[in-house]
């Protein structure tokens, strides 16, 4: 499939695209009180039959399998059982299922979630009693890649995973450019939250990489859309928690992939040190192709757990490092090269690196092929998933922390509210706002660095100790209750909230543009119910 668009951007036709968005909301509105009478008062039970008797290339399941498969997820915390869950052969299936809902009108409570992966946190893919559509189902068409010598892209389905996309682009020699730490989630998936790694300082998070989209919108409408055509319902869809419409076909960006890369890990014991290092790399223009950085707290034998994946510079050194029960904080670093450029990969590392102030004994490092560095989370995965601890709760937290605010929030969090860090990885990072689009649906603190801090605690299931579910819950209560009472300016990523009020909150001065968004592309709110923001058949002013 090829996309083919008139492209204008003049001040003139923009107003004549917003003007054209409201007559099409208040069309739409309209035409749902003939959906409405459409209905005929048919009740729930009706439900089933009806969706049975719709055409598709696809199957919809009815049976218990299938739907408690569909009310699960990463976060195994929360489980809501669809009605039906949808195997989609074809858009047209799920554009078809959707106009089926819409026109059923608000008095059949039937709501459609996208599920990619399963990789939520709190339930978000999930539809109580509504429609749950499998998208990794969704192979059609395949995969394109364009090689162009300006701007080469890849054309992937809503439902491909980001680890597919890698093998299939590196036959070509190309590569997206951003990506997540985890690459077996779904392309619609991540691009409904934002996407982000440690190469969002250098390129932008995910959704800042897209050129164009295929949108299922909330009345069943297939609409082809780019920042130049139809760039009102792209920009609300990318970050847009699935609340505008169902991604369907992405065109990614792509660059000349590396072949090795050079894999790096330093410790500092001085937290203003650390950040100011990585604050420093982030706004070079030289400088390592992935930042990132990790807490650890009551940790021993760490470098001796990183031998099995790294060499350190000074063995001798190495080993005489002790940690003495200190916070400390790890630089993870990386520099992509080709075999050929190795000595000079390895000169611009050296100089890097002799500008940081790092603790020079804890230089570990390693080189990996570019496949594995960016798919090594699933090893981890693998390891626990042989452990039985893979399927555990995960009550994770995502904060977006201003650059203004950060040391506050570590004094705070790292030095009284989190004890230990032996329970899961907790990343921090900075990243530059000016590679976000402020155009898109999702809400980033207001200074040009920010910084990502991901609390991702594993629960062990029964436990009533540190590391059961309900001390770490307790604990990403007492963080957020921090934030808001500092009045740090902090925005969840991966948002969670319980009431529209504290999703106004959220969204601050975003509030009113979203909810108009909504009533122009999902007037019922049929999609992602498990969001937890909109209820169906709620009134718009």
């Amino acid at each position: 499939m090829r996309y083919s668009y008139s492209y204008s951007s003049s001040p003139r036709s923009l107003a004549v695209e917003h003007n054209i968005l409201f007559l099409r909301g208040f069309t739409i509105l309209f035409l749902t009180c003939i959906a409405i009478r459409l209905d005929l008062g048919l009740g729930l039970s009706s439900i089933p039959s009806s969706l049975k008797s719709l055409p598709l290339g696809g199957h919809l399941n009815f049976d218990e399998l299938s739907l408690r498969n569909a009310a699960r997820d990463f976060g195994n915390r929360y489980q809501y059982h669809p009605m039906a869950v949808l195997h989609p052969e074809s858009v047209s299936d799920i554009a078809a299922t959707i106009k089926h809902v819409w026109l059923r009108g608000p008095s059949s409570h039937l709501t459609v979630a996208a599920r990619g992966h399963g990789h939520s946190l709190q339930g978000q893919a999930q539809a109580h009693g509504g429609v749950v559509i499998n998208m990794e189902s969704l192979k059609v068409p395949e995969m394109q890649v364009h090689v162009g010598n300006f701007a080469p892209y890849v054309d992937v389905s809503g439902g491909e995973l980001w680890i597919n996309i890698l093998h299939e682009t590196l036959r070509y020699g190309l590569a997206p450019r951003s990506w997540t730490d985890y690459l077996h989630l779904t392309v619609g998936g991540t691009l409904s939250n934002a996407g982000v790694s440690g190469q969002a300082f250098k390129y932008g998070p995910q959704i800042s990489n897209v050129l164009q989209l295929e949108i299922v919108t909330g009345t069943g409408e297939v609409v082809n859309c780019s920042a130049e055509h139809n760039g009102e319902l792209f920009h609300s869809v990318l970050g847009g928690l699935g609340q505008f419409g169902i991604i369907t076909r992405a065109r990614i960006v792509l660059e000349p992939a590396p072949a090795m890369v050079k894999w790096i890990r330093v410790l500092y014991s001085d937290f203003t040190a650390f950040t100011r290092d990585q604050e420093r790399l982030i706004s070079s223009e030289n400088t390592f192709d992935y930042i990132e950085g990790f807490v650890i707290i009551n940790r021993t034998g760490l470098l001796n757990n990183w031998r099995s994946s790294f060499n350190p510079q000074d063995p001798v050194q190495a080993n005489h490092f002790k940690s003495d029960g200190r916070t400390l904080f790890c630089l993870e670093l990386a520099k992509y090269f080709n075999v050929e450029e190795i000595d000079a990969a390895n000169q611009e590392v050296e100089e890097y690196l002799s500008r940081l102030s790092y603790i020079s004994s804890t230089l570990f490092s390693t080189e990996v092929t570019f496949v594995d560095f960016l798919d090594r989370v699933h090893v981890s995965e693998v390891k626990l998933r042989s452990k039985g601890l893979w399927d555990v709760p995960h009550p994770w937290l995502n904060l977006l922390i201003p650059k203004s605010q950060i040391q506050n929030f570590a004094e705070v969090v790292f030095g009284n509210i989190l004890t230990e860090t032996s329970n899961g990885p907790v990343l921090i990072y900075p990243v530059n706002k000016s590679k976000w689009d402020n155009r898109t649906s999702v809400v980033i603190p207001e200074e040009d660095i920010f910084y990502l801090v991901a609390f991702l605690t594993s629960a062990v299931p029964s436990s009533n100790g540190t590391d059961g579910l309900e001390y770490i819950l307790s604990q990403n209560k007492r963080i957020l209750e921090f934030c808001q009472r500092a009045q740090l300016g902090v925005k969840q990523y991966l948002p969670h909230y319980n009431t529209q009020q504290e999703w106004r909150a959220h969204f601050g001065p975003q509030w009113e543009t979203f909810l108009q968004r909504k009533s122009v592309y999902d007037p019922l709110a049929i999609l992602a119910p498990g969001q937890r923001i909109f209820q169906k058949a709620i009134t718009f002013s």
